[in-house]
This record gives C-alpha cells, sequence and structure tokens, in this order.
C-alpha cells in the first residue's frame, strides 16, 4: 500500500542494538483478531524490524541499497540503537521475530540527544520544532509486509503510537513522509495541494534545506481538483492530515529511494475529537516503561 517513509543516512554494520523500551504496550495487549502492536523487546524483534524494512524498501520499492546492506539484507542506522520499535506481529505466525509484519520507529527528543539530533534534520531545517516546550516526538521507518497493507493494520499502528504519545505525554510528532517518484512535475498537483491547504504555521514550520529544498508551490490552488488530489495521497500522508497534521515548506528529493519527501508535523492538541476520542478510550491506562 506504500505508507512508508524510508530513509537514507548511511548505514551501520555493526552498532549495538539497545531498545529505548519496554515490549508491552500495558498490562492488556492491544490487538485486532490475530494481530497485536507492541514495541520491540530485545535485539531479536529489532532485527525482524531491520529485515522487515530491507524487504519492503529495496526488494519492493527498489532503493539502491549500500555494499553493507546488501550483504547484511538489513536497513539499519545509528538511530537504530536510541529508538522505540512499534512492531505489529501476526500471531497466526508465531509469537516470536517471526511473526512481525509491520514496523515504526520513535525517537524521543533524550533519544535524538544521544544520537546527536533528529533523522529528519538530514533533510530540513527542524530548528521550530525542536524548540518547542514539552516532549517532542520523531515518527519514522514506517512500512508493512506485502499482504497487510490494510485498515486494520494501519488502524492498530495509530494506536499503538496514541498509547506511546499519552503515556509520554508527547506534545509535537513529526518526521519525513513521501511521494512516490522523483518527478517534481509529475507530483507538482499534491505537492501544492499540500502546500496550499495544508502548510504549517510559521512557529512550526520546518523548512527543507536549502542546497536540498524543492519548491511545492508549482501551480494555483484554483487548477486543482482538491477532493481528487487529497484522495490520491499516499495513505500514509493522508492519514496524518486526518489528526490535523501540517507539512513544513518545501520538499525534498530522495534518488536512493526514488521519492520525494515532505516534512509532516502533528500537534497532539489540535487532533481532530473524533480521532482523539477514538484512540484515548484504547491507550488510557496504558503504561509504558
Amino acid at each position: 500500500m506504500g505508507f512508508s517513509i524510508p530513509t537514507r543516512t548511511a548505514l551501520s554494520e555493526q552498532a549495538p542494538v539497545s531498545v529505548a523500551g519496554s515490549d508491552r504496550l500495558g498490562d492488556q495487549p492491544l490487538v485486532s483478531g490475530t494481530l497485536e502492536v507492541r514495541l520491540a523487546a530485545g535485539p531479536e524483534d529489532v532485527l525482524a524490524a531491520k529485515q522487515l524494512r530491507y524487504r519492503v524498501f529495496y526488494d519492493e520499492m527498489g532503493a539502491t541499497p549500500s555494499p553493507a546492506a546488501r550483504d547484511s539484507r538489513l536497513d539499519e542506522d545509528s538511530f537504530d540503537d536510541v529508538a522505540d520499535h512499534l512492531l505489529v506481529l501476526d500471531h497466526q505466525l508465531g509469537d516470536g521475530p517471526e511473526a512481525v509484519v509491520g514496523t515504526y520507529r520513535l525517537i524521543r527528543r533524550s533519544a535524538a540527544g544521544t544520537a546527536g539530533g533528529f533523522y529528519t534534520a538530514d533533510e530540513f531545517d527542524i530548528s521550530r520544532l525542536v524548540a518547542q516546550p514539552g516532549e517532542i516526538l520523531e515518527l519514522g521507518r514506517s512500512c508493512t509486509a506485502a499482504g497487510y497493507r490494510t485498515r486494520p493494520t494501519m488502524q492498530l499502528l495509530w494506536k499503538g503510537i496514541a498509547a506511546y504519545v499519552f503515556q509520554n505525554d508527547i506534545s509535537l510528532m513529526f518526521g519525513c513522509a513521501s511521494l512516490p517518484g522523483n518527478d517534481a512535475e509529475a507530483l507538482r498537483t499534491q505537492l501544492a495541494y499540500l502546500y496550499h491547504q495544508h502548510l504549517a504555521p510559521e512557529r512550526i514550520r520546518a523548512t527543507a534545506l536549502p542546497e536540498r529544498y524543492l519548491e511545492m508551490d508549482r501551480m494555483p490552488v484554483e487548477e486543482i481538483d482538491l477532493r481528487r488530489t487529497a484522495a490520491a495521497l499516499p495513505p500514509l500522508i493522508k492519514g496524518y492530515l486526518r489528526l490535523g497534521g501540517y507539512v513544513g515548506h518545501g520538499a525534498v528529493v530522495d534518488h536512493q529511494f526514488n521519492t520525494t519527501d515532505v516534512c509532516v508535523i502533528v500537534e497532539t492538541s489540535n487532533v481532530s475529537d473524533k480521532y482523539y476520542k477514538h484512540y484515548e478510550r484504547e491507550a488510557r491506562g496504558v503504561s509504558i516503561q
């Protein structure tokens, strides 16, 4: 279904894994049928997430791996060492790493400090986001296995994120989200739609780095079929926008992953009542260590 956030920093061959959180999102599991969402419990779970990311980003999406990544068949970088890894497991496949069918990488402010910064800063000036008070959360490396790119899987991932957000008192979430392809002209309608309809307020507006900046305002809003363009956006971007999210100013072309990236920003205080109440019912009372 293409709901993924490909990333592109240099890959690490041998960094040790250190999982920032515990595996359980509380005493009661978050489940949907045979699917469960939880945090990675240890190195084997994190390894399974990296293997899944490789299959999706490189085998399916056609990204160009480094020699080290090609040999290891892992999508990994140093940020994995400080992140919490949210996992979706299908218990029909087992109860351990073999059951991992979805993943999302979560990096809080303190973890980013340990890593030397947030990953998104490789593409965007996020100084206004980092300057915000309270806890902030970078979302990244999202993907699901073929056959699991469905509404229940995506909803389960968002329920897991909601539990994480509530219990860690996250005030702002952000990350890179991708449009397929590098052809700015082919993407001009979607880029212009995002610019005209969902540009972040200046106080929290990330901006593409000057050397990577791609203009998003590529056509007048009057020429855009707003309804059709919104429907054609990648599912992940649509998900952020439904939560009241914004995009930063300027896009970034990623030639390695054959994508065009925008910075998405969600203030949790602005999440619509419908979605907030829906996910709050699932997440209140959930404890994350």
